[in-house]
């Protein structure tokens, strides 16, 4: 069981230092396409389809190690000055609930759009776009994947600190 979860934790914080490297990247970009667009007039649909693509980028594949490291949004309000085990509690049953139906709806419906997307080999509708729009749509259902993955491990640690 441990072996699973250091795997899917792996893979989570691999992707996630990985993917948080592109708000350097996308920050140059952002940054030249001002330049350049007040400066010289200049731009391009492309520019700005590889800075929401990095966005949608660092979001999907982002939030499984969001949900690792524990930074996810959630009302600490409360939470905060619960004990271990009413976490776990809480942990787990939003996991169950909320989280994997969510997250599972999410990767299904996903999976349609992108072949889809990849038979009628969708390309971007502005000119000058970003051709194979299937590549960035399929960050969705992987995304939410690792997500479920995540959850998983969520799961079964709240389990174990409930049975301490």
């Amino acid at each position: 069981m441990n072996s699973i979860i250091n795997g899917i934790q792996s893979l989570s914080r691999f992707l996630g230092r990985t993917i948080s490297w592109s708000s350097i990247i996308l920050i140059f970009i952002i940054v030249s396409d001002v330049f350049f667009r007040y400066a010289f007039s200049l731009t391009s649909a492309a520019t700005y389809e590889i800075e929401w693509h990095l966005f949608g980028l660092m979001f999907l594949l982002g939030a499984a190690w969001t949900f690792d490291q524990d930074k996810h949004v959630r009302v600490d309000l409360f939470y905060q000055n619960f004990s271990p085990k009413m976490k776990a509690s809480i942990n787990l049953i939003g996991t169950l609930i909320f989280l994997i139906p969510f997250c599972w709806v999410t990767l299904i419906t996903s999976i349609d759009f992108v072949q889809s997307s990849f038979l009628h080999n969708e390309t971007s509708p502005d000119p000058g776009g970003l051709p194979a729009r299937y590549l960035i749509k399929l960050a969705i259902p992987v995304g939410f994947g690792l997500l479920i993955l995540q959850g998983i491990v969520v799961i079964i640690n709240s389990i174990k600190t409930l049975f301490k």
